[in-house]
């Protein structure tokens, strides 16, 4: 038997030194399969007297060891020559343009956010952010909305269940308790922009129950009207990258404004479709309304601590999601928020594009 064994273990050495993968594959069969030598002669092991298993045994195991280790060694040899020649012979031309992967893109809400903060910081405006969740007085009672306010009323507010102590708490309906937070605790003079989500009990093509906006405010000695009327125009200009805008002022009310006006902005009739700019007296266009504004109220004012008799301050608001939609003329609102990989594809920005004051306007 111990001839047999270093018989055969010769004589599987001597192919193994010699054979490629494919002659390797069945050295490896022929010894170690089920049907292997080696094999075979583990099974006579259960035949064998005790004194000759302890002879044998440890041959034998020692057989399929050996052979195992020079197939797996034999085995990454080869590979590794196959690897170093075909390495040897292929190039790799540095030249080529890469292939592009899946790339994201950017959402036209969070493109039209960084144009805003772009546009407002040449301007001298801060950002500035508050909770989505907030209380009644923050909400209504500081912006000086009675009681008996329509939007107030359920139907038109997200409330939650009031706190213990009885503070009404709800989903912000506007970004304007970030003003009352700003006036709070911040000294004036103060220019900030506040965009953000807000929350509405509607939705249709123009509606969503929640939607995007952002507002602006300024708080100084002797602001008036007109500084409210340039800060919109040059705004609307720099965001719709055209010179030729013009605005409307309508007179409106808000309660947390007085005076307050409406701002509606010219377009023109391009090929059957709706284009910001130009001036609608020519004929060819119309007014559609962009926004709202209007002075500070005096209550307002005087509901953050500051004395209305110093200091005055314009403010105005409108919606992230419909300047999206007026600029790059997308018809439905409630696509901002389908998660459609496809309209995102077709509308999303590979690279953010923002408009300034310096590089935007009359590009």
């Amino acid at each position: 038997m111990s001839i047999d064994v270093e018989q055969l273990q010769s004589d599987l050495m001597a192919e193994i030194a010699t054979a490629d993968l494919d002659a390797l594959e069945a050295i490896r069969v022929k010894a170690l399969g089920k049907q292997g030598a080696i094999t075979g002669l583990l099974k006579t092991l259960g035949g064998m007297s005790p004194e000759e298993r302890q002879v044998q045994g440890p041959a034998i195991q020692g057989l399929r060891a050996a052979v195992a280790d020079a197939i797996a060694a034999r085995k990454a040899a080869l590979e590794a020559e196959a690897l170093d020649a075909k390495l040897a012979t292929e190039k790799l031309d540095m030249t080529l343009p890469v292939s592009t992967g899946p790339q994201g893109s950017v959402h036209p809400v969070s493109q039209v956010m960084d144009e805003l903060a772009e546009i407002f910081a040449d301007l001298g405006f801060a950002v500035a952010t508050g909770p989505e969740i907030e209380d009644d007085w923050h909400n209504f009672t500081a912006l000086n909305i009675p009681e008996t306010h329509p939007a107030r009323a359920m139907h038109d507010t997200f409330y939650f269940p009031d706190e213990k102590d009885g503070k009404k708490m709800l989903l912000r309906t506007h970004t304007s308790p970030v003003q009352i937070r700003t006036m709070m605790n911040q000294s004036p003079p103060i220019r900030i922009i506040a965009p953000g989500r807000t929350y509405r009990s509607d939705s249709d093509a123009t509606h969503t129950p929640m939607f995007h906006q952002v507002e602006g405010l300024v708080i100084d000695r002797g602001i008036h009207m007109g500084h409210l009327k340039w800060t919109l125009e040059t705004f609307v200009k720099a965001y719709f990258e055209r010179d030729d805008i013009v605005l409307r002022l309508r007179p409106s009310f808000f309660p947390f404004t007085e005076p307050s006006a409406e701002v509606d902005v010219g377009f023109t009739w391009v090929k059957g479709r709706r284009v910001i700019g130009g001036d609608p007296a020519a004929g060819n266009g119309g007014w559609m309304e962009i926004l709202g504004s209007g002075m500070v109220h005096p209550k307002v004012i005087a509901a953050c601590g500051l004395d209305p008799e110093e200091w005055q301050g314009f403010a105005f608001g409108c919606g992230i999601d419909r300047l999206a939609m007026l600029k790059y003329g997308m018809d439905d609102l409630r696509a901002f928020f389908d998660g459609d990989l496809r309209w995102l594809r077709h509308y999303g920005f590979a690279a953010l594009d923002v408009p300034t004051l310096s590089g935007g306007v009359g590009a």
